[in-house]
């Protein structure tokens, strides 16, 4: 589930008119994965449809929280199925009348970039370490399949937490009063790399090949089109080496180095010497994760 907005929300309450609104969300312990990411959208949703810091009455209360010693991995490495998560650790500052384990307090961490943010599929869980700080640790989580990424999105990103308490409030009941719902949100806490995954290909031949002749070694760079959900060749111009081993050995060392053609198309040429195996290793980019090709077999008669 990609969620954008035309306002940013980091940082301030405006986030929460949104968020307060499913009923799956007033007992933590019952909501749903779908539920937390939903109420993330309507998030969005909401500060994208003005600031309700202004145009809005009834608005929850600032929660009195803060987030410090947010620790994430450095890269998020995604292909084009299923789930990519890296867990984040973060300490939560709160009033001594904030019950961070209550079923109706969230919290979790997000990533965000531009108007994009990336959240887990669910909230964070914090225990408590005094009785105003919390230790909690949520997921990032994300599903390339369903949209959460353009491949334009591909680089750095921010790191963010926020926090709800519901304080007993029932978003579904009559009575539903958000002004006394607190909020807290805090972007800045750090930053992370979300990056496309790539594949290498290699094929050397002749195989079998007489020494001293020429082997043609030849293969294919690409990286997953998060857009379209298939790996598709890099651009031109990405620096690939040619690395060999010999049979008897464990290690490649580096023949030379090449650059991608169209498509990410890769060709050059060696002279055989001795039996071993050939591959391209590519060192990556901040938007695209490195990659090593399979050895390929080269008998040299």
């Amino acid at each position: 589930m990609r969620i954008r907005a035309t306002v940013a929300a980091v940082g301030g309450a405006l986030a929460l008119s949104a968020l307060v609104v499913p009923a799956a969300q007033a007992d933590a312990s019952a909501a749903t994965a779908d539920d937390y990411r939903a109420a993330v959208a309507k998030v969005r949703q909401a500060a994208a449809a003005g600031d309700a810091r202004t145009a809005r009455v009834d608005q929850p209360y600032p929660l009195n929280a803060t987030f410090s010693n947010f620790k994430i991995g450095k890269a998020i490495k995604v292909g084009i199925s299923g789930t990519y998560s890296t867990t984040v650790s973060y300490t939560l500052t709160h009033d001594a009348d904030v019950d961070v384990t209550a079923p109706d307090f969230l919290t979790g961490p997000y990533l965000y970039r531009g108007d994009a943010t990336l959240f887990g599929i669910e909230p964070a869980t914090c225990t408590g370490t005094t009785a105003t700080t919390a230790t909690c640790t949520g997921k990032i989580d994300v599903l390339p399949a369903e949209g959460d990424l353009l491949n334009s999105d591909a680089g750095t990103w921010k790191g963010a937490a926020l926090a709800i308490d519901y304080n007993g409030q029932d978003p579904e009941g009559f009575d539903f009063d958000i002004t006394q719902v607190g909020y807290a949100d805090q972007g800045g806490l750090g930053t992370t790399l979300v990056q496309r995954r790539s594949q290498l290909t290699v094929n050397a031949t002749p195989e079998p090949v007489k020494k001293g002749a020429t082997i043609t070694v030849t293969g294919k760079l690409t990286r997953a089109d998060w857009e379209n959900t298939k790996y598709v060749g890099i651009p031109s111009g990405q620096t690939v080496k040619l690395q060999f081993r010999k049979a008897s050995s464990s290690t490649y060392t580096d023949v030379k180095s090449i650059t991608t053609t169209s498509g990410g198309a890769l060709k050059t040429y060696v002279k055989a010497g001795v039996d071993g195996y050939y591959r391209f290793s590519y060192a990556g980019i901040t938007s695209t994760v490195a990659s090593v090709a399979a050895g390929d077999y080269v008998d040299v008669q």
